[in-house]
Parts: C-alpha cells; sequence; structure tokens
C-alpha cells in the first residue's frame, strides 16, 4: 500500500530550523552571570580596549548595557537572534541568527565579545571565522564558555559522561563543548593570534554548584580547576 510522506520544502525546512534555534536561545533566557560580566570588564578594562565594540550574542542585553556604561567606546553594537529589548538604548542592534554569517561589518570593530554564547552555536569554527572577520586589524576577540576543564565539570563527565553545563537540563542550548586545546587550533585556522587564557572567580562544587570553591576557600581557591567559566582572548594581526 502506498504510504503517506510528509515532504517538507527548503523554506519549510529553514523555517523550522530558525525556529529550533530561536527555542534553544530562549531556554538560556539570553542571560549570563554577572561572574562572566565581570570577567568580560576586567579583561576590557586591564587591556584598556577602547574604540567600537560588539556583543556578538547579546541576548536581552545585560552585557551590552555594562558595556555601554564603561563609557570609553565610541559605540556599541550588539547583536542577537532574540529581538531587541525595548528598553535598551545606546547600541545599534543587529537581527541575526548566529549560526549563520553576519552579512557587512568587515573589519567593522575594535572590539568584538561573544559571551556564553560559542557554545550555543553549530560551528565554532565558523563562529570564530566571523568574529576574526568583523574585528579590525590590531584589534581584539574576547569568547567566554562554560569551563570544561573545572573539577566539577571533569567529575560531571567520569561520572555522567558529559561536561557539567552539557547535560540534558542544559540541552538545547548548550550544544558545543570546547577546550583550551581548540580554542588554540580554532584561533590558528582563523588567523587570529594564539589566545591567552584565564578564568572567571566563581566555581561550583561537585554536586552542589550553588556552592562555590570560592566561598568554602574564603576566596583562596581559583584558576582553572575552580572556575565555572574559561575566557579566551586573542588578536587580529595587524
Amino acid at each position: 500500500m502506498p504510504v503517506d510522506v510528509e515532504v517538507q520544502t527548503p523554506r519549510s525546512a529553514q523555517r523550522d530550523l530558525l525556529l529550533q534555534r530561536i527555542h534553544a536561545a530562549e531556554q538560556s533566557k539570553g542571560i549570563s552571570a554577572d561572574a562572566v560580566y565581570d570577567a568580560v570588564v576586567q579583561t576590557i578594562e586591564s587591556l584598556d580596549l577602547k574604540g567600537v565594540v560588539l556583543d556578538y550574542g547579546a541576548g536581552v542585553g545585560n552585557l551590552t548595557r555594562r558595556l555601554i556604561a564603561l563609557e570609553r567606546f565610541e559605540a556599541v553594537f550588539a547583536a542577537d537572534i532574540m529581538a531587541q529589548p525595548q528598553d535598551l538604548q545606546g547600541a545599534h542592534w543587529i537581527a541575526q541568527d548566529l549560526n549563520c554569517p553576519v552579512e557587512g561589518y568587515e573589519n567593522a570593530f575594535d572590539v568584538v565579545v561573544a559571551a556564553e554564547v560559542i557554545e550555543h552555536l553549530e560551528n565554532p569554527r565558523l563562529v570564530v571565522r566571523e568574529l576574526s572577520r568583523m574585528v579590525r586589524p590590531g584589534g581584539t576577540v574576547i569568547v567566554t564558555t562554560p569551563n570544561n576543564e573545572s573539577w566539577r565539570s571533569l567529575v560531571a563527565f567520569l561520572v555522567r559522561g558529559h561536561y557539567a553545563a552539557f547535560g540534558d537540563l542544559s540541552y538545547p542550548a548548550h550544544i558545543t563543548a570546547l577546550l583550551r586545546k581548540d580554542f588554540t587550533r580554532i584561533c590558528s585556522e582563523a588567523k587570529l593570534s594564539a589566545p591567552t587564557f584565564s578564568f572567571a572567580h566563581h566555581g561550583g562544587i561537585p554536586g552542589k554548584p550553588s556552592l562555590s570553591w570560592q566561598k568554602i576557600s574564603l576566596g583562596l581557591l581559583g584558576g582553572m580547576r575552580y572556575s565555572d567559566t574559561l575566557l579566551v582572548v586573542a588578536r587580529k594581526p595587524l
């Protein structure tokens, strides 16, 4: 007997994929932890970064607002698949599915920040190539992502078979887990400088992530094994 088969047109398949990506973005609520924003701001200030900045994957604009409040950038741009927050003032919004290339903006920014974004996207190499394309020669790329080399994440991998930030509760928001070695390779492929790595000063302990290493050690424990967040900095050669 003939079987009815539902055939998707390219347009309907593309629409369904876009809706899937929007759903994944909404699951994350478009926000990150304050410790992540603090680490980004501290990096910007310590490197004395200025000029034009792009918040790549801005979500609801929490980091964008902090970039504006720094009053060190000539202009602040923000890009995301989510709609521009109605109360966000002072930023140029780019409505964009970041799984796809951002048209234009070649060599447009002095600083590009992708805070807790790359793990949400399907192709990390495309992402870093995009960041490299959009930043000006001599400019700086800052990326943060879950730190999969912390004690908490390594214990989760051994016990459950996945990194701490990539379990079922984090899916489909978190889909791409990366290590420092991956970033070293990807930055080289994207013609960026060898990256430097640092870590946000906050990390949950295995089994009780609401309790941080920093709290139980009175702030003494930090660095790679005791942080939930990896921060990557690379420059585009002149």
